[in-house]
């Protein structure tokens, strides 16, 4: 993995004569707006709601609200913070959307409202369905999925419109401190290890490293008979989770740039979300090697509602690597202006 710390960049001419390299040489299309950037608006819409709901449980958990013995009460607060804070999903990704001179807002807006819920909600059919089959106890009540399904209709979406609106009438522009050209430059060839998927491996193993430990006891809490109890030393380990990820995205952020690839703004994304599918592929190895679970609805559940942690995690963290690879790149690329 050190051929991914190799120095970039070589010099060359610009139009006006001057000696540029690198990153410096793309300072023209490194502001270009991505493609399909109502996905893009809305998948950071939907990670910052998540990562302000991970803030408000850790901030519980912190001073005490959840006992040992008392697993609803986390599950009750999951339910009713998503739905009170999706109003901060439909702002940030409406006026984000509109920054990237988007048309479409309403549309934006319901793909922000389904890119979460939608497959959380598929998954949760599916599975409830099948505990009802095999008269389990983890099927939920029809009161229960009623209110779930009034609070959605009553708090989520009217909070999340309300959302929307406010950051339509926002009407902040997109900060760029250089100016975009008519016409993208084309991209080099690169070698393999600059490539999307590699990086992706990069950037998700530092992070997952850092938690690799602490996901054992969280697993055994969650889908075996212990109790976790040390929700500081989770908090911490969250926090290390953080800034492993920023750096990590940074740093690849950087050396893209310098190879003079200026499409980064998915990448930057697609790494800092990248821990998510180390979490999932730890899951795979939890379930055979430390797991007690056998049969299809045990494994069906592990894996169906793991699927949606693990992709709020990477919605979550792939907010968390653009929103720091973009301060980086504002920051470069203004000291080029100062010039």
């Amino acid at each position: 993995m050190l051929l991914f710390f190799f120095r970039y960049g070589h010099d060359e001419e610009s139009a006006e004569d001057q000696e540029e390299t690198g990153w410096k040489y793309i300072h023209g299309d490194v502001f270009r707006y991505p493609k399909y950037k109502s996905l893009f608006a809305a998948a950071l819409g939907s990670g910052t709601q998540l990562f302000t709901l991970t803030i408000f449980i850790f901030l519980l958990a912190l001073v005490g609200v959840f006992y040992p013995y008392n697993r609803g009460a986390l599950f009750t607060s999951l339910v009713v913070i998503y739905a009170l804070t999706s109003g901060i999903a439909g702002y940030t990704s409406t006026s984000f959307y509109l920054q990237l001179e988007g048309s479409n807002w309403v549309r934006n807006l319901l793909l922000t409202g389904c890119l979460f819920c939608g497959p959380l909600f598929l998954t949760f059919c599916f599975l409830n369905t099948v505990a009802i089959a095999y008269n389990a106890t983890a099927a939920l009540p029809f009161g229960t999925i009623l209110v779930i399904v009034l609070i959605w209709t009553l708090v989520t979406a009217p909070l999340l419109v309300l959302g929307g609106i406010a950051g339509k009438n926002s009407k902040t522009e997109f900060q760029a401190p250089v100016r975009t050209t008519k016409y993208p430059r084309e991209i080099p060839p690169l070698p393999w290890y600059r490539g999307t998927l590699p990086q992706m491996a990069m950037a998700g193993f530092l992070p997952f490293s850092a938690i690799y430990i602490e996901l054992y006891y969280i697993f055994a809490s969650v889908w075996g008979h212990r109790i976790y109890t040390i929700y500081s030393v989770l908090s911490i380990v969250f926090v290390i989770l953080l800034i492993v990820t920023t750096f990590i995205t940074i740093a690849l952020t950087y050396f893209q740039l310098a190879a003079e690839d200026h499409q980064w703004w998915w990448r930057s994304f697609l790494c800092g979300g990248s821990t998510g599918l180390f979490i999932y592929g730890y899951c795979l190895y939890y379930y055979h090697a430390r797991s007690d679970m056998s049969g299809f609805m045990q494994t069906s559940f592990f894996f169906g509602y793991m699927a949606c942690i693990c992709y709020g995690f990477f919605l979550m963290l792939g907010t968390v690597g653009y929103r720091a690879a973009l301060l980086f790149v504002r920051h470069i690329y203004k000291s080029i202006k100062s010039e």
